[in-house]
């Protein structure tokens, strides 16, 4: 045995010499390292050392066979040292036939002439997954914006199984949705895998309910009896929100009654008649009575009669001396005179009667359809001093020379739409919403003024500050402030208010000298001084003083919404051939607003890429947030952190001044994508949603798209107009008077105003004028009239 080892020692060292080896211990460039042997498929163990005369595998405590080794050897050139791997297979019965307290595990052994380094042990497992899972997930059914929790645990696995889930979220065992959205109900299946096997767990149905809401009560509706005690009720829905998917139905009462008591309408009599007057020079009498046997209240008719009776004197209260026969003869004469000009009026009053169903006081429908009329206006002086001074900066400013009765509208519709430049490339825009009419007689005949009108953006700040008004149309001046009118203006001003949930106190108000903002009147009040009519994007008020007017809403609680007009604007890039850049607009729906974007772009070659959509923007104090979709990736780059914008609450909600306008800026790969298709999506923070859809060319064209004139104003002619007031603004024994003609054209609130007016009739028919600007569709006023005729030959003969 000593002679073996001194063999070896003395071969080693002279072997060692002959590679210029120094004496050091073997370190091991490459180590055994954990394996699994999946399915039958043998494994390798593999070392490496320098410097290394021999390299054994020693497994469970147990040299491995020489054969069963496969090595090889090569010098570092660098350092001269000798560099030995060993490798050795590890079958899958092997490591079965192992019965020890610790898993399979191999080392390697490395000699030098300086003695042994050991390896790290490396351990042999055979990998393997069960099938089923020691717990599926289970389904579950929770609330919006609850918290969903889902446990899995995987099957017992070599190695252990990593587990995903197959909708979208990941986690180790459990998935955890903190906020549950509607789109998270789906079916969730639990995913383990490792390096042998993927097994899937039984799915779990998740379901995400809504429980309903109640809605705001409505209005108590109008008692159910014309008078005395009745009942009157409101109503709510189980739509804020709606129960969905289960959800539970809104507990309580949809129907509320109420007791209520309307006082009985009391018509009007007529009292005694007076003691007749003396016969006066004319040869006549009179003698009068009143409406107050009892006097008309609560919307009671009016006494139905004249109120002033005329006759001629008789029984000799008139007698004149006769003085000669000649004299006699010149009475005889006229006397019959007199007699057949009263017999020709008679013809042919019921001539006229038998050829108009309404009488001699009402116009023939027909009449009526030639009442449209054009109007040429002379366009006024630039330095004409009536026209307002030049500290001011209008957006718009239309001037007018009056001499006439007249009618018209912004000018958008008039001059600007009239020059077919201005909005090219635009596709057909029809600007409407603001205008003003001046009816007949309002200005003294042989009179000339310089009328204008004058539209601003207004910033809510310059209301109140910290107040909780803002402006809902802009604000229309018409002057000059010296302006001498006989009988009220109608003017018409867009708004932007969703006023149809009664969500809005609405005010009009007017600037005073000191650039405040004061009250003139609430748009559902009733009032002598003025009067407003509102509709649900315009409002019509009738008018006595120019001056500067706005209308103002003061939100009543968070559902309170103003309308937006949303537009996508694109154009090349002046900088980057392949570049692109759209512009989305977020400003209040009026035409004005509108109209300063449409003409802004039009100066720097925009082009509107869809039509304009609206939306309704909340008062919840919640932002609006701007952002671009599905811009395709292959052809088309964006500006990295630019796909989405957001605009504050307060930016959107009170300052109208300048439109809100945020960009995207695109480019193209290669110039032969001469296509973009986009969508562009516009939402407030848990509020309504709309797209904008974008499919447009990036190459500029030649081709030019006109735009449509709007229409012209119209009013109902003078001769008309006389008629119809002559009819109607006194009491006649048809019952006609101004009362019934506004209950037919539905002006039949605040009629107190209308009484204070020199010709009721008159005003009724200028407001109804301004309220048809846009379609100017007369058979309407006909068809009052008609209707007024045919109510009136079924009741029969009125007595006198």
């Amino acid at each position: 045995m000593k002679a073996i080892i001194s063999f070896y020692s003395l071969g080693a060292r002279g072997e060692a010499l002959q590679h210029g080896q120094s004496g050091t211990l073997p370190h091991f460039l490459e180590e055994p390292v954990d394996a699994y042997i999946v399915k039958s498929n043998p494994i390798k163990l593999r070392c490496q050392a320098r410097p290394a005369l021999q390299i054994f595998f020693k497994c469970n405590g147990e040299w491995v066979h020489q054969s069963q080794h496969m090595s090889q050897e090569h010098t570092d050139l660098g350092t001269g040292l000798k560099i030995r791997e060993v490798m050795i297979n590890v079958s899958r019965q092997q490591v079965e036939d192992f019965h020890g307290p610790e898993d399979y595990w191999c080392l390697c052994v490395a000699w030098s002439h300086l003695g042994t380094s050991k390896s790290r042990k490396a351990t042999v497992r055979i990998a393997y997954l069960r099938k089923n899972f020691e717990q599926d997930p289970q389904g579950t059914e929770v609330p919006l914006n609850g918290m969903i929790v889902l446990h899995c645990r995987p099957p017992e696995g070599v190695p252990v199984a990593e587990v995903e889930w197959l909708k979208n979220e990941e986690g180790d065992h459990n998935l955890i949705i903190s906020e549950a959205r509607l789109s998270d109900s789906g079916n969730y299946t639990c995913v383990a895998s490792n390096i042998v096997a993927k097994r899937r767990s039984a799915t779990a149905t998740v379901v995400v309910y809504v429980n309903g809401g109640w809605s705001s009560w409505t209005d108590w509706s109008p008692c159910n009896v014309r008078c005395g005690r009745g009942v009157q009720k409101r109503s709510r829905t189980c739509t804020n929100p709606a129960p969905l998917n289960g959800g539970a139905f809104c507990e309580g009462m949809s129907v509320q009654k109420s007791t209520c008591n309307t006082l009985c309408p009391v018509d009007g009599g007529w009292g005694e008649w007076s003691e007749w007057s003396p016969c006066s020079s004319d040869c006549e009498r009179q003698r009068s009575r009143e409406c107050t046997a009892p006097e008309p209240k609560h919307g009671g008719r009016l006494c139905d009669g004249v109120a002033l009776a005329t006759e001629n004197c008789t029984g000799g209260l008139c007698t004149q001396s006769v003085e000669n026969s000649s004299d006699v003869a010149l009475y005889s004469g006229l006397a019959a005179g007199v007699v057949t000009v009263v017999l020709l009026i008679i013809a042919v009053t019921l001539y006229r009667r038998s050829q108009s169903e309404y009488g001699v006081d009402v116009i023939d429908s027909s009449a009526l359809t030639g009442g449209f009329q054009s109007f040429s206006f002379k366009t006024s002086r630039q330095a004409n001093p009536l026209l307002i001074n030049s500290s001011m900066q209008p957006d718009l400013t239309v001037s007018r020379t009056y001499t006439s009765p007249m009618c018209f509208q912004d000018s958008i519709d008039k001059e600007l739409m009239a020059e077919r430049s201005l909005l090219d490339p635009l596709p057909d825009l029809k600007v409407k919403g603001i205008s003003l009419l001046v009816p007949h007689g309002g200005i003294a005949e042989d009179t000339t003024w310089e009328t204008y009108m004058i539209i601003n953006q207004e910033d809510s700040s310059t209301l109140c500050e910290d107040g909780p008004e803002i402006f809902l149309s802009p604000a229309v001046t018409y002057g000059p402030p010296g302006l001498d009118l006989s009988c009220p203006i109608a003017m018409t001003i867009a708004h932007c208010g969703e006023v149809a949930a009664d969500n809005w106190t609405i005010r009009l108000k007017r600037q005073t000298q000191d650039n405040k903002w004061e009250e003139v009147m609430s748009v559902d009040e009733e009032s002598t001084s003025c009067y407003c009519l509102l509709e649900a994007q315009r409002c019509h008020v009738l008018l006595e003083h120019p001056g500067r007017y706005a209308l103002v809403g003061e939100p009543l609680n968070q559902e309170a919404a103003k309308r937006l007009r949303l537009a996508v604007f694109g154009s090349p890039d002046t900088s980057n051939s392949l570049g692109f850049s759209l512009r989305v607009y977020c400003v209040d729906d009026t035409p004005h607003a509108f109209q300063e974007v449409a003409v802004g772009e039009r100066s720097r070659g925009g082009r509107l890429l869809e039509e304009p959509k609206m939306m309704l923007f909340r008062g919840n104090t919640f932002s609006l947030q701007v952002s671009i979709q599905d811009v395709p990736q292959l052809l088309w780059s964006i500006k990295p952190f630019t796909t989405c914008q957001e605009f504050s609450f307060s930016q959107v909600w009170a300052s109208n001044q300048h439109p809100l306008q945020c960009a995207f800026s695109l480019e193209r790969y290669s110039h032969s994508s001469s296509q973009l298709s986009c969508k562009i999506s516009v939402r407030q923070v848990k509020g309504e949603e709309q797209i904008l859809q974008v499919y447009t060319s990036v190459v500029e064209s030649d081709c030019t798209i006109t735009s449509q004139t709007g229409s012209r104003a119209f009013k109902i002619p003078l001769s008309i107009r006389q008629r119809i007031s002559a009819t109607f603004d006194t009491a006649n024994a048809k019952g006609k008077d101004w009362q019934l003609l506004a209950q037919k054209l539905h002006i039949d609130r605040n009629l107190c105003y209308f009484a204070c007016q020199e010709s009721p009739s008159s005003v009724i028919l200028s407001l109804w004028e301004a309220q048809h600007q846009d379609s100017g569709d007369l058979d309407s006023l006909a068809s009052a009239l008609e209707e007024i005729g045919k109510v009136q030959d079924s009741d029969g003969d009125c007595p006198q």
